[in-house]
């Protein structure tokens, strides 16, 4: 597969030279004043739109249904914490999955596996490297959401997120977020209990166009994906990258994620 990356624009390819390390510093400065940084055009309109139609029949026949009530720390519960309180609320989230062994000699797969493309962000994240998953089912996924559905408030696990948004729905399907609603040393449950409510006026809507690389910190960041309107899904890829090689998930992990444990 010819590169799908517009390396004119983002050149990935051309470590230390002066726009490699104009675009690091440009993707830190981001980073650091809004928890995320956004590459527009990464991949080109045509290439997504293609990529998009190999995987629409898989997706539709083959991809796992995640459906379930979570809080927004995806904990049943937290210490020193009562069961009903309002930072507690329980909320739906609802998609569908295709796993790495479902994308092999995909667009997205290519993508991920691009070894400029993890030197850039381990650069623009300080890290000495970032490694792809061993994990066959967790390192890539494409998340699915139809007409109504929604990924709803949550905190992250990992220290950031990499999306490659593949294809925007006809209305809704809007990422929002609260930055730095709570540090390591305040957990901030009347601010979560706001947010959960509806009554924060720091939460800001971001609308992603397709193509659009993604590097976004969600562990302190709460967010969103607003509920999908129309026919057509919103479809976005997922990649996971750590800073240790050979990291799998439990089978328990995958039977909850993706339904099965191979």
């Amino acid at each position: 597969m010819d590169n799908p990356i517009d390396l004119q624009r983002y050149p990935l390819d051309r470590v230390g030279s002066v726009q490699w390390h104009e675009l690091v510093a440009q993707a830190r400065d981001d980073l650091h004043q809004h928890g995320m940084f956004n590459l527009e055009g990464f991949v080109a309109q045509e290439q997504v739109r293609l990529a998009v139609e190999r995987i629409v029949p898989t997706m539709a026949s083959q991809s796992h249904e995640h459906k379930r009530t979570h809080n927004i720390y995806f904990k049943p519960q937290l210490d020193g914490l009562p069961p009903d309180h309002p930072a507690l609320r329980t909320v739906e989230t609802v998609s569908h999955t295709l796993c790495g062994d479902q994308l092999q000699d995909s667009l997205v797969t290519a993508i991920y596996e691009y070894p400029p493309l993890l030197n850039f962000l381990a650069a623009v994240m300080d890290k000495p490297a970032l490694h792809v998953m061993a994990d066959p089912l967790a390192r890539v996924n494409v998340m699915s959401y139809r007409h109504g559905e929604t990924l709803n408030w949550h905190f992250d696990r990992s220290e950031f997120t990499t999306t490659l948004l593949l294809q925007a729905p006809e209305a809704g399907g809007q990422f929002q977020y609260r930055s730095d609603l709570r540090s390591e040393s305040d957990p901030n449950y009347a601010g979560v209990a706001r947010l959960l409510e509806g009554r924060d006026p720091q939460v800001q809507t971001l609308a992603l166009r397709a193509g659009t690389l993604n590097v976004f910190r969600g562990k302190h960041t709460a967010h969103r994906v607003t509920p999908v309107q129309g026919l057509r899904e919103r479809m976005v890829a997922v990649f996971s990258y750590y800073e240790r090689p050979g990291v799998v998930f439990s089978a328990e992990e995958r039977l909850g994620f993706y339904g099965r444990a191979s």
